[in-house]
Formats: C-alpha cells, sequence, structure tokens
C-alpha cells in the first residue's frame, strides 16, 4: 500500500529553492518555440476536450485565483489522482504523476491501466512529471509539454511551488477550504477540477451519480449505520489505520458506516498514523478493510496482535487487493470520478 504521499515530509520549498531561474528560463523558452505538430500531439496523449466547456472561468483555490480564459487543450496534473478527473471529462493528459511504481521498463504505465481508466487513455501516453516519493515535479519536463492548464487539487503543492508552475501556466490549486493537503471530501476535489476545465455542472452531475450510488448502499444494508468500520495498511511493519478525512475513511462512511474519529486525535492531522501495540484496540471495531497487496496482508495476518483482535476472529475483516488483481484498494485510495463506482461495487463484493 502506498503511503509515501504524505508520510515523507513537505519539501516543496526546498526544491523550489534549488530549482535555478535560469532552468526554468530554458525550460519556458523552449516551451515559447515553434508550434508541435499532429505526431508530437499523439504521443503525449493531448486531444481537444470533449465538450468546449463554459469560458473564460475564475476558480478560487488555496493560493488565491486563476482565471482559464478558454477550454484547455494540453493539461498537466500535478495531483495524485487528478488525471482521473480530468479524464473523466474526456481530455487525456499530456502529464501526470505516478501515484503507483511502474515497474521498470514496463510499458504501457501501470496508472494508466487501472480497470477504471484504462479505455479513457487508450493508447496515449502521458509524460511522468513526477513519481510518488519524489521531492517535487519535474519543472523542465512540465514546460517542455507546453501545458495551458496545471492542475495541482489532490496535492501538497505550496506557494513557492504554486509560483514557480504558474510561470509555466494557469494553474489551479486545492480547494481553498481545505487545512491540510488531502483533508478535502473526494466531492470538493472533483468539482475544483470540473471548474477548471470549464464543467463545473456536468461535474455536479457526474458527483451526483456517486452519490445516488452510496445512497443506493446505506439503502441496501442499514445496518452499517450502526457499526463503526475502519479502513488500514500494514506498512512498514506496523499497523496503519486511516483517518475518516482521509479518501479511505470518507468512503466508508459514504457508504453509511460510523468512522472511528479517535485515530482523527492521534494522527494530529496526518491522512493517516502507525499504531504503537498499546492502541490496537482503536481498530478493534465492527468492521476492518485491510488495503494491503498479498505479501504484505500475509504480514498482517501472521502479526499477533492482529490475530487476536475481536473483529479477525469474528470474520469482520475484508481483505481488499491494492494493485494487484482486481486492484479495488487502488481505486478506494484514489477516490475520483472514475473509481469510486468500481470501488464501491468492490467493497460490497468484499463484505459478503
Amino acid at each position: 500500500m502506498l503511503l509515501d504521499r504524505t508520510t515523507r515530509t513537505k519539501p516543496w520549498h526546498r526544491l523550489a529553492a534549488t530549482v535555478s531561474a535560469a532552468a526554468i528560463g530554458v525550460s519556458l523558452l523552449a516551451g515559447c518555440g515553434t508550434e508541435k505538430s499532429d505526431k508530437d500531439e499523439k504521443e503525449t496523449g493531448a486531444v481537444a476536450p470533449a465538450a468546449s466547456g463554459v469560458f473564460p472561468v475564475t476558480v478560487e483555490h488555496a493560493f488565491g485565483s486563476t482565471t482559464v480564459k478558454s477550454a484547455p487543450k494540453r493539461v498537466v496534473t500535478v495531483g495524485y489522482t487528478d488525471d482521473q478527473s480530468v479524464l473523466a471529462f474526456g481530455i487525456k493528459p499530456v502529464g501526470m504523476v505516478d501515484q503507483y511504481p511502474n515497474p521498470a521498463g514496463k510499458s504501457p504505465d501501470i496508472n494508466t491501466q487501472w480497470p477504471w481508466v484504462k479505455d479513457k487513455w487508450g493508447s496515449a501516453k502521458p509524460t511522468v512529471i513526477m513519481n510518488n516519493g519524489d521531492s517535487g515535479p519535474n519543472y523542465e519536463k512540465i514546460a517542455a509539454l507546453r501545458p495551458d492548464l496545471i492542475i495541482a487539487v489532490y496535492s501538497e503543492v505550496d506557494k513557492a511551488a504554486y509560483d514557480k508552475l504558474s510561470k509555466i501556466a494557469p494553474v489551479v490549486g486545492r480547494t481553498k477550504a481545505e487545512k491540510e493537503p488531502f483533508s478535502a471530501p473526494w466531492q470538493d476535489n472533483a468539482l475544483q477540477i470540473a471548474k477548471a476545465l470549464g464543467k463545473a455542472d456536468e461535474g455536479q452531475k457526474m458527483i451526483q451519480g456517486v452519490n445516488d450510488k452510496l445512497a443506493a448502499v446505506k439503502k441496501a444494508h442499514p445496518e452499517f449505520a450502526q457499526q463503526t468500520a475502519v479502513a488500514l495498511s500494514w506498512y512498514k511493519d506496523a499497523v496503519n489505520p486511516f483517518t475518516t478525512t482521509d479518501v479511505r475513511g470518507q468512503v466508508l462512511t459514504g457508504m453509511g458506516f460510523k468512522g472511528q474519529t479517535e485515530i482523527d486525535k492521534i494522527a494530529k492531522g496526518g491522512f493517516s498514523t502507525a499504531l504503537s501495540p498499546e492502541r490496537m484496540d482503536l481498530i478493534d471495531v465492527d468492521r476492518v478493510f485491510v488495503i494491503n497487496d498479498k505479501a504484505d496482508t500475509d504480514a498482517l495476518k501472521n502479526f499477533d496482535l492482529f490475530k487476536n483482535l475481536k473483529v479477525t476472529k469474528n470474520n469482520k475483516v475484508s481483505y481488499v487487493l491494492d494493485s494487484e488483481g482486481p486492484a479495488a484498494g487502488a481505486a478506494i485510495s484514489q477516490a475520483t470520478l472514475l473509481s469510486m463506482p468500481y470501488a464501491i461495487d468492490e467493497l460490497v463484493k468484499s463484505i459478503g
């Protein structure tokens, strides 16, 4: 299970300080050259928007406001899952973040092959402008892609990084109300991106479609309302539950489960926390969802403190594969307009 996106420190400001203005200037000059050929457009996956959208549009975000004057054709996504929300509106980003590490030499990129995005990407091969665990995006790569819009919503971009990205193209950052990166409701993230693409009304309808699906689960399973549920992963030899504000927690409460808010308190604003042995009681709730691939799942199953929990002995643990098999864990973790319907179906199936 990938936790690197926020368990690492947030060194965007350090990266911004080390990339020289000269380097950025060279990249920007390169980006302002002659128009790319049709062949170049196809290789980077750039396509015209599926619909024109409503423009100009001004989007407020954590760093101010950004006006998008016309329908973008070359979008770069700096957020970990922003590419999927852009795809949902029929636009293929020319640059994206690899949230899950792509095996060396493997093509196509695993992040373009999830069951819920594969058909949307088609044969397009977006440029990877950052990998999960990197200290920040590759500004020169981004500039070389000649974007007309950069989206950094599900991202830890700070003001320094935002300012540097803004020298390349208009940037729409995370929602204004989001106090900590990765803490906004998935609906807010989806709508923020929809606004940037001039498709706020369409975005609202798509969000409502997912909410209706969650409501249908609640109606079919009224017993969930009386149960507390926790999603967790085995990471670095420890049990790491996710908070109620993390997307995984949001999916569970969206289905009707109660959240374990005591985990939020010890996480102190983080999206997850490593439990000490004496706090394993926090996950001994009515239902647990384990998001890991097989090797880590097996390690957790052999962990005595986990084996001895009531929830484990009562067979109320759902083991959801992350990037292997149907990759339901990845769908849950990403919680995008494209992955949510798939994630909901898989979670319900896992309960049995």
